[in-house]
């Protein structure tokens, strides 16, 4: 393949001179995946940090054990930390990680995304004097705890962004040629970090990024599109509903679609409101869908939403879905083929560094709905592999949409499978990507 496009298809082409000839021994041969809600920096900082949530710990004192290990082998670094849950150890503050690790900063974040917790070292280096900031305070007293402030932390720190190249090769392992980083604070400065990959070859994938208002001031590229305006709801602190309608309004008016974070039901439902009043653009997205009920289908369906929802979440929290979510609201988590069946456009992702990012483990998850533990939840919105696969075959401009085909004139984006498809359908999870094409090149 010397053209980004597919030239030819055909059982016995001609070899051209200079022409790679691989045997793919009856192996499937795909079109390259599009993970259609990731977190790139964040994925590319999670592969220096420390797991501190499931599967890899699970308990207090496994936590205990991965912190102390990480301070005895560099004392005096800083220690980050990701994927943290309150199952593990409950909610955790400054004095719980100052008993553990007090001679080392030690950051953890929630797997949620929103909130560090810090111990009294690393408050040391982080905190302004007098001067206010966003860190909680109890009685006047620091509680190493913030909400929603990555923007002022990078600050603080004084961090450079981290290197991309080796995420970007651990997804074309897997046969990711495509992403959509779906982070609410993208802004010109992460546009120009990602621009800067790709120009130094260090970034191969195809980007979409979505953000804020601050995306539009810079231009779409090659490699690089401008996408939704996002917006990031939290149940506890819902904005008046005249708010989010008028930035809905307000990104309409410019032809820029908006992708909506919606996890619980009342977030669903608050979204669904607004566009009641504003109407919907072509390319409106719900991001997660965590509880749709049969009441809300026909209401996403009537606004032509787009559904972009993780399975792999089934797999990694579903055994803690069982235990916290109310029975009445389990048979609608995360639900596949019940948003299929009502005709509304459904694409997959993993969330990714907030979920595994091997979109193969996914896929297996929207077929089996099997958690770690092996209950099945939702067993009724399985999907067959072939629909789980189609999930990640959407155009990365228009997720949900048929699956690519390989066909000529189209892009030389691929991944072969070590294996033929009828043997990879059993188990989508052992599934290895023996090679993969981006623009028609070995990767």
């Amino acid at each position: 393949m010397a053209s980004s496009r597919r030239s030819a298809i055909g059982d016995r082409l001609a070899h051209i001179a200079g022409e790679e000839e691989i045997d793919a021994e009856s192996n499937a041969l795909l079109p390259g995946l599009n993970d259609h809600h990731f977190h790139l920096l964040a994925f590319a900082a999670s592969l220096e940090s420390v797991p501190c949530g499931p599967p890899a710990v699970s308990n207090a004192d496994e936590l205990a054990a991965v912190l102390r290990a990480r301070q005895s082998s560099a004392p005096g670094d800083w220690i980050r930390g990701i994927g943290y849950h309150q199952t593990v150890a409950g909610d955790i503050d400054r004095h719980w990680l100052d008993g553990i690790a007090p001679a080392t900063p030690v950051r953890i974040q929630h797997r949620g995304g929103r909130l560090w917790v810090f111990n009294s070292r690393a408050l040391d280096r982080i905190t302004p004097g007098s001067a206010p900031s966003p860190l909680e305070t109890v009685d006047s007293n620091l509680t190493g705890r913030l909400y929603d402030g990555d923007a002022w932390l990078r600050e603080r720190l004084g961090t450079q962004p981290p290197p991309l190249a080796k995420a970007s090769r651990l997804l074309l392992s897997r046969g990711v040629t495509g992403l959509t980083d779906s982070t609410p604070n993208n802004g010109a400065a992460e546009f120009a970090i990602l621009r800067a990959a790709i120009e130094r070859g260090e970034l191969l994938q195809d980007i979409q990024i979505m953000g804020g208002a601050g995306l539009e001031t810079v231009q779409s590229r090659p490699g690089l599109r401008i996408a939704h305006r996002k917006i990031h709801l939290r149940e506890a602190a819902l904005p008046d509903i005249s708010e989010i309608a008028a930035e809905i309004t307000r990104c309409h008016g410019i032809g820029r679609p908006v992708a909506v974070h919606c996890v619980t039901l009342a977030e669903l439902m608050f979204t669904l409101g607004a566009f009641d009043e504003t109407g919907s653009l072509p390319g409106d997205r719900i991001e997660h869908a965590g509880v749709t009920p049969p009441d809300a289908l026909p209401l996403i369906a009537a606004h032509g939403l787009t559904v972009v929802t993780q399975p792999n979440f089934v797999a990694e929290r579903g055994d803690a879905y069982l235990r916290e979510v109310e029975t009445v609201d389990q048979p609608w988590l995360y639900r596949l083929r019940g948003i299929r069946d009502a005709r509304i456009r459904l694409a997959g992702s993993t969330d990714a560094p907030f979920g595994d990012a091997d979109p193969w483990k996914a896929m297996a998850a929207a077929v089996t709905r099997r958690t770690a533990g092996g209950a099945i939840l939702g067993e009724r919105e399985a999907l067959q592999p072939e629909d789980a696969l189609g999930l990640f075959l959407g155009a990365l401009d228009d997720p949900g949409a048929p699956p690519r085909q390989i066909r000529v004139g189209t892009s030389a984006d691929l991944c072969l499978l070590d294996r033929p498809w009828a043997e990879a359908r059993i188990d989508l999870a052992d599934v290895v990507v023996a090679r993969t094409f981006k623009a028609g090149k070995l990767v």
